[in-house]
């Protein structure tokens, strides 16, 4: 080793350089996309109104948070809820779902999601699964705040 300078430490010390690493910008916080699901069973006056109702209150509401942005509303209207496969605007939330498009779904009631248990709980758990709470308002039930086990109490 003779002939070499000896060195102590890291070289960029020596050279008395300062290395400045800036901050990265902090990301702004993505708004939650809500969609809401409406469904009356008939085509009676008073089944029309409440899903107009049903309609300006999710728009209204989704509209007042300052972190959600509306997705989407889908309704069927006149149609019973006994059968999924009847339902073109539930299927259609359902796609949206599945494609990443919403992140929560606002509902009246289990009774508007589904009248039949099975097909409740599976679409639930499913939506669960890729991330997609489901707000059933009357009954006071987020799914996003639930573990697997209290899902088995969800029932239309």
């Amino acid at each position: 080793m003779s002939g070499q300078p000896q060195t102590n430490g890291n070289l960029a010390l020596n050279d008395k350089k300062v290395i400045v690493i800036e901050a990265a910008p902090k990301p702004e916080a993505a708004k939650l996309r809500v969609a809401a699901y409406c469904r009356v069973s008939s085509d009676s006056t008073d089944q029309q109104n409440s899903f107009m109702a049903q309609l300006n209150y999710y728009t209204t509401l989704i509209g007042s948070k300052e972190n959600w942005t509306l997705a989407d509303l889908y309704a069927d209207e006149g149609i019973s809820g006994t059968s999924a496969q009847k339902r073109p605007d539930f299927q259609r939330l359902l796609s949206d779902c599945r494609r990443g498009r919403v992140d929560k779904v606002l509902v009246k009631s289990i009774s508007r999601f589904a009248r039949n248990t099975r097909d409740c709980l599976e679409t639930v758990r499913e939506l669960k699964s890729i991330g997609v709470g489901v707000c059933f308002e009357e009954q006071h039930i987020d799914t996003s705040n639930m573990s697997g086990e209290l899902l088995t109490t969800v029932t239309p």
